[in-house]
């Protein structure tokens, strides 16, 4: 009749009477249970009252841009003798060294073990020692160089990995032979 197409007239949406107030409330229920999606956020609001389903709830919930944030992942465990926990923060260069095994191979397939020696404070790299075989009397006297020339650091950190372990079964296995 008025010469318009038919899919240029819409209805225009009106929202519920409640819509504000059940906002509000999706609102401080994420506020108040940060781990909460919208699912357990709606059986919240049944509980309190609200006749609503999840699809309404659901809804809401994007356009707030409301989101459940991702689990944090666990911390790695340091265990003391005393059964306390601390996780050492190095607060000021030469409080925290650390020590580290890297192994590697040449183009021709031999093995070779780089020690590398950090400040943790000021991740400067401290020392670097390049052999083939790296034995405890060698990351001995790496540690005793740095402390002439730097002093002796507060704490010091090693991650006893393989070559730690492999060096001292290999050393109690020849002092064992008579």
């Amino acid at each position: 009749m008025l010469g318009q197409h038919r899919s240029t007239q819409r209805k225009v949406p009106r929202g519920a009477d409640d819509e504000q107030a059940l906002t509000e409330d999706i609102i401080a229920l994420a506020k108040q249970y940060g781990r909460y999606g919208y699912r357990r956020v709606t059986a919240l609001l049944c509980h309190a009252g609200w006749t609503v389903n999840h699809k309404r709830v659901d809804r809401i919930w994007r356009r707030e841009g409301l989101k459940v944030p991702p689990r944090q992942p666990k911390r790695g465990r340091l265990w003391l003798n005393d059964g306390s926990c601390i996780r050492l923060r190095p607060e000021y260069p030469g409080h925290v060294w650390a020590y580290h095994f890297v192994e590697g191979r040449t183009h021709e397939g031999r093995k070779f073990r780089i020690l590398t020696i950090i400040d943790e404070a000021s991740r400067e790299c401290l020392a670097l020692i390049v052999a083939r075989q790296l034995r405890h009397e060698d990351v001995l006297a790496a540690l005793a160089d740095l402390f002439v020339l730097r002093g002796p650091p507060a704490h010091i950190r090693s991650d006893n990995g393989s070559v730690c372990i492999n060096d001292s079964l290999k050393r109690s296995r020849t002092e064992r032979r008579p």
